[in-house]
Parts: structure tokens; sequence; C-alpha cells
């Protein structure tokens, strides 16, 4: 495949050209949309939809607050001031409004009798109709107005994300310049991740017609670093060809063969893994699984085509405006690193392991929600808005438990909201509305404690295992506080089958890719650790109020951080794992194939981890908790793995399983002398002595008239032998597709088979 890709170079280097720009206006052109949090097979989701279908709304969009320092709410002024404003809103995009002096509702006063409030249900799309009236609602004379509620509050969420990651870029776009630079060594080979990553996330977003926010975040995020370890991968392989002195073309398919085979399982595991969240009915995960998924695949194949295609026409020219000397390879730290860990791997196996299990003790009190206008900073509107309706005014007047009670009329509902009403916590039930058609009551179970507490889900469960009177046919109970214990259960009952397939998945590939069936089972041991202690400092930070705010963890931006996560930490795995393989197929020494692997990978790991956490570390001056939740918890999560879990816990738990961490997989040379099968019969043609230049001018075999032995250098190597030995032949073919030549040991002593490309 390398060298078709070579000779085809210029044609794919421009088909790559024509399709991005054939793609980006598909991808600029996809529809980005928000929520999709809910499971449509649960009583919260069916609540929703009742309340939309049957009553316009679940509840108000917009809450207008209003206040003045001396006059009060009663004051036939306030009333005028408010009606005027309101009055003024096109019915074009207003649905209802309501009002203290349309309800007569004392919920809608505040305790000073200052403050008051109006809600209003937006026609169409919500958030069109929303910015067409927002200019007008702070219109009223002589009376302080804040605008909140459900779209205000995603609007403002949206914005301020918009110019976090506008701040994000400004900060982080020079820092990732200067690492690509150091990282890949000139400022020719940093341009390679780049354009991959470029072309992989352009595509993935082309495929994707409708995606979450966070399968934005998911793309750019998982494309970037997955293009950074697949293109430092494969450049630091033809670096050493081009050393050896390959020719461009021997280089490529050599790299191909090598590096390549590692990001071919790389992205291979990775996509398939992926496409495990497809098990989850929310459309935020699977949004966020299909976007995953088809930037690692389309990463891989972009690696695979072109950046080898690169690799060929710019050739030695990679290393081009150099700006830092070129760092010894296979030297230096990681050299020190590997000595290390061979020497010592029980130490740091143990070691290791109880940072990683200490790490994870706090994720005993990890609590999860959705982000709300908490995440908001401390002088948005939005969040003004909802801290003042639950200091001022009657506990959750805007956030009642929805309950839809399937009855003939109200009469029919009373004995179920007299039990509703004895329940602990509860303040007062409310019919909302009645739907004779559809046979529903809708009620609103008012209660002291906060949506998003233990509390308010314990009484949730309690009104969904109240007992009805026979005239009720259903209960359906909704609301803020359902609908988040209905995620947690949902995602309880999916997460065991999600990491059944997963491990299936992994374990399939990961074998097929190393041929060992235990490497698999380490692989996944090492992410679970890793998984735990990143979700545990999670805990103690944000939890604990590090990050600006004391509360329940994001579960969507959990999730994007594990998805981010796995991605990377497979990647990572092949990496060490790959170069440890070939390293023990060519040798049979473990403790020497592993050393081998982590000096050349921990480079290539540490480098391609610092890319995305650069990026992942400018989110930590957002000011929206959430994008700050992600910066942080991203950068942990990938130095936890490339440094704890990739260098030191991975190469250690190698060393100590020894060569069964192979197995059934053998190798396919072992050091010391063998037992060597029957020659087959050599046409004399092709063994004749050649001679080796300087000046130990000693009998070569050849194949084919070429050097039979042949090492990283250009030069043949000389093969001490007698003269009765040159009567054996310089290879032989083993079996279909493998052949077989002769080779010098490296202390001089003879020579030995070795499995060359036939």
């Amino acid at each position: 495949m390398g060298r078709l890709v070579y000779r085809g170079r210029w044609t794919l280097l421009a088909l790559s050209l024509v399709a991005a720009l054939l793609i980006a206006p598909l991808a600029r052109s996809g529809r980005v949309t928000g929520g999709g949090f809910e499971d449509p097979r649960t009583g919260s989701a069916i609540a929703a939809r009742w309340s939309e279908q049957w009553y316009g709304g679940q509840s108000p969009d917009v809450v207008v607050l209003y206040r003045h320092p001396a006059v009060k709410v009663r004051d036939p002024r306030y009333k005028k001031a408010v009606h005027d404003s309101l009055r003024r809103l096109p019915d074009a995009y207003v649905r209802r409004m309501a009002t203290y002096w349309t309800t007569g509702s004392k919920e809608m006063v505040s305790g000073d009798e200052h403050s008051t409030y109006a809600l209003i249900t937006l026609k169409g799309a919500k958030r069109e109709s929303y910015a067409a009236i927002a200019g007008r609602l702070r219109s009223a004379r002589n009376l302080y107005v804040k605008v909140g509620g459900a779209v205000p509050t995603q609007a403002e969420l949206d914005a301020q994300a918009a110019a976090d990651l506008g701040r994000a870029a400004a900060v982080g776009a020079p820092v990732l310049l200067v690492l690509l630079v150091a990282v890949f060594g000139s400022l020719v080979a940093a341009l390679l991740p780049l354009l991959v990553g470029a072309l992989a996330v352009l595509c993935a977003l082309a495929l994707l017609p409708e995606v979450s926010v966070y399968s934005w975040y998911a793309v750019m995020l998982l494309g970037l670093g997955l293009a950074a370890g697949h293109s430092l991968l494969m450049l630091r392989t033809f670096r050493e060809e081009l050393r050896g002195g390959a020719s461009n073309e021997e280089a490529v398919a050599r790299t191909m063969a090598s590096a390549g085979r590692a990001v071919a399982v790389s992205g291979a595991t990775v996509a398939a893994s992926l496409l495990a969240l497809l098990l989850f009915p929310q459309p935020f995960l699977r949004s966020i699984g299909l976007g995953a998924a088809a930037v690692a695949l389309i990463a891989a194949v972009a690696a695979l085509t072109l950046l080898p295609a690169l690799l060929g026409i710019l050739g030695s020219r990679v290393d081009a405006l150099r700006p830092v000397p070129d760092l010894p390879q296979g030297g230096g730290l990681w050299h020190a690193v590997a000595s290390g860990v061979v020497r010592r791997p029980v130490a740091y196996l143990v070691a290791v392991t109880v940072v990683l299990v200490s790490l994870s003790a706090p994720l005993s009190h990890l609590q999860f929600g959705n982000a709300d206008h908490r995440a908001l900073p401390a002088a948005s509107d939005s969040r003004l808005v909802a801290e003042a309706l639950d200091r001022d005014f009657r506990g959750n007047a805007l956030s009642p438990i929805d309950v839809h009670v399937l009855a003939d009329g109200v009469l029919y509902a009373r004995p179920f909201m007299e039990q509703v009403e004895r329940l602990p916590h509860v303040t007062g039930v409310d019919v909302a509305g009645e739907s004779r058609k559809n046979g529903d009551v809708r009620l609103a179970v008012r209660h002291d404690l906060d949506p998003m507490s233990a509390q308010a889900e314990a009484l949730v469960t309690s009104i969904r295992s109240l007992t009805p009177e026979p005239e009720v046919r259903q209960v359906v109970v909704g609301g803020s506080t359902a609908a988040r214990l209905d995620l947690s259960g949902s995602l309880s009952a999916t997460l065991p089958w999600l990491a059944l397939v997963v491990c299936a998945v992994m374990s399939v590939l990961l074998c097929a890719g190393s041929g060992s069936l235990v490497l698999p089972v380490r692989a996944l041991t090492a992410m679970a650790l890793s998984v735990g202690a990143s979700f545990g400092v999670l805990a103690w930070a944000f939890q604990g109020g590090w990050l600006g705010f004391a509360g329940p963890v994001d579960v969507s931006v959990a999730l994007l951080i594990v998805v981010v996560l796995f991605g990377l930490s497979v990647s990572y795995e092949v990496y060490l794992v790959s170069r440890a393989r070939s390293e023990w197929l060519r040798t049979g020494d473990h403790a020497g194939a592993v050393a081998a692997g982590l000096r050349e990978t921990g480079g290539v790991i540490t480098g391609a981890a610092l890319l995305p956490m650069a990026v992942a570390g400018a989110f930590a001056t957002a000011g929206i908790t959430v994008v700050r939740l992600l910066g942080v918890g991203l950068c942990v999560a990938i130095a936890v793995d490339a440094v704890l879990v990739c260098v030191l816990l991975g190469p250690a738990s190698l060393w100590l399983l020894g060569s069964a961490s192979w197995w059934p997989l053998r190798p396919r040379e072992r050091a010391g002398p063998r037992e060597d099968p029957p020659p087959l019969p050599l046409p004399p043609a092709d063994r004749r002595p050649i001679t080796a230049g300087g000046s130990d001018q000693r009998p070569m075999l050849t194949l084919k008239g070429r050097p039979a032995v042949f090492g990283a250098d250009t030069d043949p190597v000389p093969v001490p032998a007698e003269p009765a030995e040159l009567d054996r032949p310089a290879w032989e073919k083993v079996a279909e597709g493998r052949t077989r030549a002769v080779r010098a040991n490296t202390d001089g002593s003879g020579w030995k088979w070795v499995e060359v490309d036939e």
C-alpha cells in the first residue's frame, strides 16, 4: 500500500484538496442542535411531549423580572408600566403571557412586595422568536428589568460559550503552534497534523447533517489528538528510514508497513468501539458516538493516504525550516525511563497503581447533573433572575414537578392530589391545566427543595410510587428533577451493555492487531484505572468548589471527556504495543522489546498528548463552568493516561507478564542457536559470493545479485563464514508469503535466519 500511495502521491494530494473544498460548505451547513438529553421512553420525556402538544409547553420560555425599590407591586402605576411594555411584543412570536394581575397568584409577588415577574410562552422556533423580541422586553418605564428563563439561559450559555471559545483560540493558538514546531521538529512537519486533522474534522462534520453542540467538541478535540499521534508516529518512522539511506519510496513503504499498521489498528479499534454509543437512546449521546467514530476512522484513513503522499513529496524537505536542533533518537530521557521501568517493574507497577487508586477515591462522592443557570457567570442576567426567584419568591415557583393524571376530570383526580399533598416537603398542588379531549389533568406540585438535590429526586420517586384511585388510568411525572432522575436511570441501565460491547470490540480488534489474547485485557484494565483516577480528580476539584462552583458534574461533559480520553488512550496503547511487538518478533527478547517500545514511543505518546492538552487547557479560562470543567477535566485525564498509564504502568505490566503478554503469538526469530529446517534448492546463479567494501574483504551471501543480509544501514553486513557454509542457500521460502534470509549475529559469532519481506 505504501508503494501504491507513493506512486499516486500527486493524485492523492490533488484529490484531498478537491475533497476539502467540496466538503467544507457541507460541514458548515450542518445544523447544530441543543438538548437531546432525554430518553424518549421515560416518564419525564412523555410528560414533556404531552405538555407541549396539549398545553403549548412544559414551562414558560421567558421570565421577565421587574423591580422598583420604592413602589409596591399592587400600585396601579406598577401594573400599567408592566402591561404597557408587554403589549409592544408582536403576536407573531408570543403564544401567551401571564402576570400577577392576570392570574391573581400571590406567588408572583416577592416577599418585600417590590418585585414581580411575567411569564411568556413563545411560538414556533423558540430561539428565533426570543431573538426577535429580546430588545423589547426591557422597555418597561422606571422599572429595573432583567430577563431569564429557559430560552434566554440557553442563549446566554451559547453566547458565553462562543466568547469563551474565541478567548480560548486566542490563548491556545500560539501555544499550539509553538508545541507543534517543538514536537514535530520543523515548521514544515508541524503542518502535517493540521492538514490531517482538518480533513478528518471537515469530513466527519459533513457526514453528520445534525449534531449536538457537544459533538463539535468531541470531533474537534479527538480529530486533533488522533491526527497529532498518527502524524508523529508516521513522521518518526519516515525520518528513521531516511537516515538509514532509504529512498523516498522505500521510506514511505517501510513506514506504512510498520507505523501504518499501528495507525490502522488504532483507527479501526477507536471507531468501532465508539459506535457502541449508539446503544444509548439519548440523541446527544448517539450524536457524539457518530461524530467521534467518524473522525477517528477518517483521521486514520487520512494518515494512511494523504500523510504518506505528503511525506513522499517532501522527502528530506519535511525537516525544512527547523528552528530547534534535531534531538537524538532512542536515547536521553526515554532511554533512562525505559531502563528504569525494566530494572524495577514491580516498584513502578505498585507505585503507579497506588497513585491511581488514591486519585479514584473521591469517585464515590461524584454526582452527575445537567447544566443550569449556575454554569453562567455571576453577573449574567439569567443567573440573577433565577437566584432572585429562589431567594425572594415562593420556592420553585417556576420549576414544579409536572404531573399528568389521566382521568375524566379534575373531580376524579382530586383523591390523587390529596395523596401528593400529604407527602413531606410538598407545599402545594395546583391544577395547571385540563385537556378534556385527551382525558388529562395537569398538576403542578410545588415543594421547598432544591430541584437538583437528591431529596427532590426522592420526592419524584415517592409520587411515582403512589397508588391512584381506580378512576385514574395512568400517572406520568415530569419536570426538571424527574428528567435528571430518568437520565441517570437510563444511563445506568445502558452502561453495562455499553461496557460489554466495547470490551468485546476492543478485544477482537486488539487481538487481531497484536496477535495476543492477553493484551486486550491489560489495556481495558489500565483504561479503567485511568478513567477512575481522572474523574476522582474532577470530583475533588469541581464538587469541592475549586473551579468556582460546587455541585454535580454535568453528565454531557463527563461523557465527552470519556469519549476523547478513550480514543486517545487506545491510540497510545496501540503505538506502544505495536512497537514492542515488532521488536519481540524480531529478537525474541521480551525485556528488550518492552524497553525498545517505550524508548521509541514515549516521546510520540507524550508529544501527541501535549497538543490536545494545549487546546483543552485554553478552555480553563472560560466563564462558563461547564466549559471550564471540560478544559480541566481533559487536561487531567490526558495527562494521567499518557504519563502514568501509558508510559509507566503499561510497560511495567508488560514486562511482568513476560512472554505471556503475546500469547498465543510466537516470535518468528529467537536469539541464540536453533535448529533450521532443511534448505530448499537454490539456482547457482543466485548463490554467487561478492565482497564487502572496506579492508575486511570477506565473502557475502547473495539474494538474486543483492546482499542477502541487510539492516538499518545501506552497506552490506559482512557474514563471518567458512567456505563450506556458503554452500547453504542465502534464502528459502518457509510458507506462502513468508521468506527468510541469512543475517549476521550482532556479536560477529556467526549467522542466523530471519524472516524478510518476500
